[in-house]
This record gives C-alpha cells, structure tokens and sequence, in this order.
C-alpha cells in the first residue's frame, strides 16, 4: 500500500483545521433586504443552531402562510454535528494510517456528506416555500417562496441571498484541498508507473 506523500500529510491537518471552524463560526447565512427594512435582515446557519433575525423572519412569514423556523424542528442539527466530527475523526484516522487509500475514502465520505447536505437544505427550502398556509393574509397565486438554494432572487418586494457563511467558505475550502490532494496524489502515482 502507498505511503502519503508529505503534502497529503500537510493537507490533511488543513482540513481537519477547516472542518474544526464550523464549532466557532456559522455555516450558510441567508440575506433579505427590502424598502421597510434598508439594513437588511438575515440569518445564519450553524451546524447545531440558527441565528440572527429568525423572529423578524417568522413574522413576516406568518403573512405569506411559511411555517415558522424553530431549531427544534430541525433533526440535521443533531446529525450534522456528529457527521462533521466523524469527518475529523476519519482525517486523524486516516493521518496515522498514512495511506493514499484512506486519503481517497475520507474525501469520498467527505464529498458524499457535502452534496447530502446541499440536498437536505435544498428539501427543506422548498419545503418552507412551497408548503404554504392556504389562510395566509397574502397569497399570490403560483407565487413560491422558496430562498435559492445559493445566490440571488426576488421574492415580492424582499431580495433574498443565500451564500456560505465563515465556516461554509472552511467546508468548501477543505472539500478543494481534499479533492486536489486526491488528483496529485492520482497523478503523481501514475508518473511513477510509467
């Protein structure tokens, strides 16, 4: 079985580092602004909670039938924790073991968990803005409000955006780091077969 190279070594304490980050700084945030609020309001994701102006957020939402958002409605923040610290734990794993192999499956565990996320917030987006109390004080026929998933849309008079927070732009950073880790570890082991 092949050794690490010295740089895989180096990349994987980056990203045990960069997956650390999402204890100390929020996941994903979501921006709205409109005439009756110019400061804009917003909420962040953590991977355990949500913050920010979630009750001005519910109050609005009443309006247009979304349910409101409650931390405790949301089984991922018990999971997603756990997830996260199995990632790190595979990574020092995967640091002693010091074999390309269990380099490539700690980025496959790594990359499945990231688009599973994506996904469930996807789900939980589109079921927040599709699902609508139909005795709701404003309705718009065929109008959803489903936030995008990440950048920009107008939703009646709120421009909404949904971007990476300080500990996703980290997730995202170690995803890069483990998957160009994968490529030159794959081409340099190539190389040394031709």
């Amino acid at each position: 079985m092949k050794k690490m190279t010295v740089w895989a070594r180096i990349s994987a304490v980056l990203v045990i580092a960069c997956v650390a980050m999402l204890w100390l700084f929020p996941m994903w945030r979501i921006d709205l602004a409109a005439s009756q609020y110019p400061e804009g309001i917003s909420m962040q994701i953590w991977i355990n909670d949500i913050k920010g102006d979630v009750d001005i957020i519910n109050g609005l939402n009443h309006y247009i039938g979304m349910r409101t958002i409650h931390k405790a409605d949301f089984r991922e923040f018990v999971y997603l924790p756990i997830a996260l610290a199995g990632i790190g734990i595979m990574g020092l794993v995967t640091l002693l073991w010091n074999r390309r192999s269990g380099y490539y499956i700690w980025t496959a565990c790594f990359l499945v968990l990231a688009f599973v996320s994506m996904y469930d917030f996807w789900k939980w987006e589109y079921d927040y803005g599709h699902n609508l109390n139909p005795e709701a004080p404003i309705k718009v026929p065929g109008m959803a409000y489903q936030p995008p998933l990440i950048g920009y849309k107008k939703m009646l008079n709120f421009h909404a955006l949904s971007q990476p927070d300080i500990g996703g732009w980290f997730f995202i950073a170690a995803g890069i780091i483990l998957v160009g880790t994968c490529l030159y570890e794959w081409k340099r082991s190539k190389k040394k077969l031709a």
